[in-house]
């Protein structure tokens, strides 16, 4: 497991798996805050107690001492709270309301490896990690959102069993990505 001194690594490996909407997002909260850059919007937010996006709900491989991969995971609620929708900007909707379609699943929010470690079994056994925290926290399945574009992610999660459950469009406001839409995989335990 991840600790807080992991968050300057888990903000590269959430942005990696992002393709840049991380930092995007923690840029708006940098210049509405004004005295943090964007990296450290994102450092705070790992080195949290709580929440999705905290060293508690990682694990980091290493190799060599140096983080090379991390998985970020958490289970999703078996009764989600509509109201969570109320305030949300346009170009978010779509994940949480994706999240809604798999509840009581145990949600693979990022799953990153360095591109230089690619191919060598990291990211395949960080899927047996998540499987086995899925067990543990008694969930039905495992969950995840990936960009449609990102071909070599969705032949991964395929190879191990996640099957498609729904589509929906991005929206990306400034983002620039090539995705088109988000796309929700499941995989039944």
């Amino acid at each position: 497991m991840a600790t807080q001194t992991d968050a300057a690594a888990m903000t590269r490996f959430v942005n990696m798996a992002g393709h840049g909407l991380p930092l995007y997002i923690w840029e708006q909260i940098a210049q509405e805050s004004g005295d943090q850059s964007a990296w450290e919007v994102g450092e705070q937010r790992a080195r949290r107690e709580n929440g999705a996006f905290s060293y508690r709900n990682t694990v980091i491989t290493e190799a060599d001492g140096e983080p090379v991969a991390a998985l970020i995971g958490y289970p999703l609620p078996t009764d989600p709270d509509p109201a969570r929708f109320d305030d949300l900007p346009a170009m978010y909707v779509a994940l949480p309301q994706l999240e809604d379609m798999v509840p009581g699943t145990w949600y693979i929010n990022v799953l990153a490896t360095l591109d230089s470690e690619r191919g060598k079994g990291l990211g395949q056994a960080l899927l047996g990690v998540a499987e086995d925290l899925a067990r543990d926290k008694g969930c039905c399945g495992l969950s995840l959102i990936v960009m449609d574009s990102n071909t070599g992610a969705r032949r991964l999660y395929g190879r191990n069993g996640y099957e498609e459950v729904a589509q929906l469009p991005m929206i990306k406001e400034n983002w620039v990505s090539d995705g088109k839409n988000w796309v929700l995989l499941k995989k039944d335990l």
